[in-house]
């Protein structure tokens, strides 16, 4: 297969970028790190008039810790975010999904942006940020907003930018201190997007009594899911293995998935109670000083 004919532009600056997409609208498609545009562009399963690469523009790469906050441009690469020692220690949920994307491959290419753009309802990047109550920052015609995880991601492959808009950045609070977190997930073979994947973080007191809690599922609806009640369970008191039990038997119940030729939405709803419940046991273990994945 070969890609339909298109024009190219590569702008060197932001302002560059949004006036070519202002320009060029639903026509218009932004090359990040095109490890999901490429293939589509072969299959033609899009047909731009005008592809803009946007990897010439250095201010949409960076990782840095502003106001309580890890911002992370959206051209920033999964390899760099993988390897960064801040990353690790001040936003650790990310650092752990960080590995099972893809193979390091397709991570040196790939970036924050064009995944989370992007909106794979299996992917793990946008069930981190919605775990975590990241915000995405967009600019366009009508200047920069920011959106929370429920605001950008609408449905399958679908979010709320408009055309002529460009994701910028993401913006992810600092974990708190004596914070684990853990990312798990089944997929069929290493590399593969996961069947379902969650991503949870606890916070504990000095008493070793959760404080706080939080738990995302990805690969069982259309966008990322919260189970906001799964988390409940475990603020408030000793996170003990009935408190945990409790928090997969509702992460289950608050899955609605499709089947497909990979799984079932029976294994799924199974596999997303049974993955939330050793999630948030790993991220206690990490809390309590077990594991790597802890905010000192």
């Amino acid at each position: 297969m070969k890609p339909p004919p298109f024009d190219y532009e590569a702008p060197t600056s932001v302002e560059e970028a949004l006036a070519l997409l202002g320009r060029h609208g639903e026509q218009a498609k932004v090359l990040a790190g095109g490890q999901s545009l490429m293939p589509m562009l072969s299959f033609r399963l899009v047909r731009p008039r005008i592809v803009v690469d946007v990897n010439d523009i250095p201010a949409l790469a960076g990782i840095r810790e502003v106001d309580g906050t890890l911002a992370i441009g959206a051209m920033t690469r999964q390899r760099a975010v993988e390897q960064s020692a801040l990353v690790r220690r001040r936003c650790p949920l990310l650092a752990d999904a960080m590995p099972q994307i893809g193979h390091f491959q397709i991570r040196n290419r790939g970036t924050i942006g064009g995944s989370l753009a992007h909106a794979d309802p299996a992917a793990e990047l946008p069930a981190v940020v919605a775990a975590l109550g990241g915000r995405l920052v967009v600019r366009g015609p009508g200047g920069e907003r920011q959106l929370a995880p429920e605001e950008f991601f609408v449905s399958y492959l679908t979010t709320t930018l408009e055309p002529g808009e460009l994701l910028v950045e993401v913006r992810l609070p600092v974990a708190p201190p004596s914070t684990g977190t853990a990312f798990v997930e089944v997929s069929r073979r290493h590399g593969d997007f996961a069947l379902v994947g969650v991503a949870a973080s606890v916070t504990l007191d000095e008493a070793g009594a959760c404080v706080g809690a939080a738990v995302a599922l990805t690969g069982v609806g259309p966008t990322p899911v919260v189970a906001a009640e799964a988390a409940a369970v475990l603020v408030g008191g000793r996170p003990d293995a009935r408190a945990l039990e409790e928090a997969g038997r509702r992460a289950a119940a608050a899955v609605r998935p499709d089947s497909d030729l990979h799984a079932s939405a029976e294994y799924r709803t199974h596999v997303a109670g049974v993955l939330t419940r050793r999630a948030l046991a790993r991220a206690v273990e990490r809390a309590q000083g077990g594991g790597e994945a802890v905010t000192p």
